[in-house]
């Protein structure tokens, strides 16, 4: 009743294929996360972008906006970049 060695038993090939099975899911899974890593490193990237525009936007707004009541005057404020016209300083 007993088996030669080089024939496998139901469960040894069950097994086999379980462990085959189990290794391309991994593969797969791997890929795909690699992807995923791919496209969040992307995204950051952009981000950082979006912070330099959004610097130059607020330092624009701040350039531009009319002083509130109890607000720095105008002639208080900094005068803005060269070549924009927003630093001549006139006498009073």
């Amino acid at each position: 009743m007993s088996q030669p060695d080089n024939e496998s038993t139901f469960f040894e090939r069950e097994r086999d294929r379980l462990a085959r099975e189990i290794t391309s899911s991994f593969e797969e899974l791997l890929t795909s996360t690699n992807g995923l890593n791919r496209k969040l490193e992307e995204v950051l990237g952009m981000t950082k972008e979006y912070d330099t525009i959004a610097a130059l936007w607020n330092n624009f707004y701040e350039l531009m906006r009319q002083p509130d009541a109890g607000d720095v005057s105008v002639e208080e404020r900094s005068h803005g970049l060269s070549g924009t016209g927003g630093n001549i300083i006139t006498m009073k």
